[in-house]
């Protein structure tokens, strides 16, 4: 049944149009079945295959899935509701810890990073044309000499806007609507918004603070997921980073699966202080990306892009064809920042560090179980997620409800730290006069998740 809402149209982009609308507005809901193909085009005296292409329009923008005789119905998170509208404005007087954001007294002024990119384009043949290099060697050389220390595997550097530009463009090179992709659950809510937006049908992993469970990737790929999504360090929402072991796991069982494409999202780059374990070159098709966002700002758009010769070829193949290149003076601006150590990357990570660290131990010797190994974010699993959410907005606290995080996994909150003081906290992360005094609003965090979120809970993700 679609209860009060009732699909409309006589063409195929109309009647799609009609469902999208209804998914929008709530009409139709999550979940909910649509009628099959043949019932509905007697209804809409039209030709049963104008449904049929009016739902592969659907399927292929996100809105539904199909499973076979079970018929079609809405997605769980279909994309014209994504998880980007599952969030909580903080009204005036209400502390905002959901955003994500990086701290903006960690990020380097740009201004004379900026005009020494704008006198190097002036100074420099071609870099304010249409025909100019497409990738700034000097970022290429710099980006090349930073994976190397690194220990990703050698291949050619492209620029893109962003990770999640990068991600994008990489499963678009290899992917197809309908294919599988193994993601991280809890994961990266814009990761899992593009996925069913391209098409593609999400597998959850289960993550610990080691990254994705091996044993779970197996299942996935030999499932027949064809891709997947891992997060090297500062793992959104729980601060996972692959550590030695866990990363040679995973790679015995990528190598057991060869054509499957792995990407893999270094955005923690310049915030954390462990160690990198790459994956990459485990398969035939990999990618590597790092991001200037949350070291340098979220305006620079900017990610180096490495990979296999056949994955980089594509994406730079397609990218010509679109927007050609990401803007040079922001490239340069990016060399600038890192030839003059605009950041200093150990210091970054203890600040977030010691935030993070208090805000865990606090939350701990409070009874609560929360997860934050690396990064700004902190999670933490609730029995009522919407109930969490409303009573530490009556608190003074917005905080992001996880199901912007979730496919599979159980409730949780995610606390940003970048907003919140150290006033008070030592280089561990501790107050001095223990975690039960008067720390700083890292403690009265902590006593309010502690009333919001009810009785002690298992320490797991779930």
């Amino acid at each position: 049944m679609l209860g009060e809402y009732r699909i409309e149209g006589r063409r195929a982009s109309e009647i799609a149009a009609s469902v999208e609308r209804g998914v929008a507005a709530g009409g139709l809901e999550p979940g909910q079945l649509l009628p099959p193909m043949r019932e509905l085009a007697a209804r809409l005296e039209v030709n049963p295959n104008t449904v049929a292409a009016a739902y592969r329009v659907l399927r292929e923008r996100g809105i539904i899935e199909t499973a076979g005789r079970r018929g079609s119905r809405v997605r769980a998170r279909p994309i014209s509701t994504s998880r980007g509208a599952i969030r909580v404005e903080a009204p005036p007087g209400v502390r905002d810890v959901s955003g994500g954001e990086p701290d903006p007294a960690l990020l380097p002024p740009l201004d004379d990073a900026l005009l020494a990119a704008a006198r190097h384009g002036r100074q420099t043949p071609g870099y304010g044309t249409y025909g100019g290099p497409t990738v700034d060697p000097e970022l290429a050389r710099l980006a090349r000499a930073a994976l190397d220390v690194d220990g990703v595997p050698a291949g050619p550097i492209a620029v893109t806007s962003g990770s999640l530009d990068a991600v994008e463009r990489v499963l678009a090179a290899h992917l197809r609507p309908g294919d599988a992709v193994a993601v991280e659950d809890p994961g990266w809510g814009s990761l899992l918004d593009l996925i069913p937006a391209l098409g593609l049908t999400p597998v959850p992993v289960p993550v610990d603070d080691d990254g994705p469970q091996p044993p779970a990737v197996e299942r996935a790929l030999k499932g027949g997921a064809r891709a997947v999504v891992v997060t090297a360090r500062a793992q959104n929402p729980t601060g996972a980073a692959v550590g030695a072991e866990r990363a040679e796991e995973l790679r015995a069982v990528l190598r057991r699966h060869p054509h499957a494409l792995l990407i893999e999202d270094d955005h923690g780059h310049g915030i954390v202080d462990v160690p990198l374990h790459p994956l990459v070159g485990a398969t035939d098709h990999w990618a590597f990306v790092r991001s200037a966002a949350k070291a340098y700002g979220p305006d620079l758009r900017v990610a180096v892009l490495t990979g296999d010769a056949v994955t980089v070829d594509r994406v730079t193949g397609r990218q010509f064809v679109g927007p050609g290149w990401v803007s040079r003076l922001l490239q340069r601006t990016v060399v600038e920042l890192w030839r003059t150590d605009a950041v200093d990357p150990g210091a970054v990570a203890r600040s977030y560090g010691r935030r993070r660290d208090a805000l865990v131990a606090a939350l701990a010797e409070r009874g609560v179980a929360a997860f934050g190994r690396t990064g700004m974010n902190v999670w933490v699993p609730v029995a009522d997620e919407t109930g969490a959410v409303a009573r530490l907005l009556q608190a003074g606290w917005a905080v992001a409800p996880g199901a912007r995080f979730r496919v599979a996994t159980p409730p949780g909150v995610r606390l940003t730290v970048s907003g919140l003081s150290d006033e008070g906290l030592g280089e561990e992360g501790r107050s001095g006069e223990g975690l039960s005094g008067d720390g700083g609003d890292v403690f009265r965090l902590a006593d309010a998740v502690a009333a919001a979120v009810g009785p002690p809970r298992a320490r797991s993700y779930g």
